[in-house]
This record gives structure tokens, sequence and C-alpha cells, in this order.
């Protein structure tokens, strides 16, 4: 739930079984659907939908495992998750240092998440529909 503390949003959100919590002090700087093949295969469905904030806006409570698989580019996505119940919950790039993806479906108020893009369309199931309202990337988009 995003509440106004001291003048500062908190988003909050956790795993399926609550072993993991986080606090996020930080407005997402980015929020999309990613239809990458890490994305397919490591939630199971068309791909992952997130937002992206500063890493040092994040408070965890409990122990995140991460997973690291290669990108395309050289870099390394890590793919964080909890190691009690397996839902994911975050992610990290070295493409994009000092930011932290975090996964819509775990924020406590999900209708907080509002896409504005799809990246890695060239990637995207053909069964998965996607808003023509968003941006649309073939790749990762010049964040910079």
């Amino acid at each position: 739930m995003a509440t106004e503390s001291t003048g500062t949003t908190e988003i909050t959100g956790s795993c399926l079984c609550g072993a993991v919590r986080y606090v996020i002090t930080s407005e997402p700087m980015m929020a999309g659907h990613c239809h990458c093949r890490a994305c397919q295969k490591a939630s199971g469905g068309a791909g992952a939908s997130a937002i992206a904030v500063p890493e040092d806006a994040v408070t965890i409570t409990g122990t995140v495992k991460y997973y690291d698989n290669p990108t395309d580019s050289g870099g390394v996505s890590s793919k964080g998750f909890c190691p009690e119940c397996g839902s994911r919950l975050m992610g990290k790039a070295t493409g994009m240092p000092g930011l932290l993806t975090i996964s819509a479906g775990s924020l406590d108020d999900p209708a907080l998440f509002k896409p504005t893009m799809n990246i890695f369309t060239a990637s995207a199931q053909p069964w998965a529909p996607m808003d023509p309202d968003l941006a649309h990337f073939e790749g990762m988009p010049d964040m910079g």
C-alpha cells in the first residue's frame, strides 16, 4: 500500500508466504512489461511486469535469493526470489546499475502499477496481447 510518511511515498510488498517484505521510499522511475525470454522462463508466462526504483530506496526484511543469468549484451541479470515460497520479487542487471526492478504482482497494492512501455517485444509471444497505447521497444530502451 502507498502511504504518505513524512512527505515521502512508501510502496510496500511481499512474497506469497510473507517471509520477505520490502518498503520502497521512491516513486517508480519506470514501469513496464518485459517480454524477454529470461522473464518468460522465470515467470512461466508471457514475461514480467515490474517497476524500477533506485536500489537505495528499498528496504528489505528477510532473505532474497538471487539467480544470475547472462544477458544478450554480455551483462548479468539477477532474478531475486523468496527461498521459502519461490515468489519472484525483484531483479537487478549490470546494465542498470543502482536500479532494482520490483515485480508488480508482489506489491501490496498491485493497482499502483501503471505501465508505460513494453520492452523486448522482439521476443514477445504471439499469444500474449500487448496494449497498443504503450510504447513498444524491440529490445531495452536507452535509459540515459
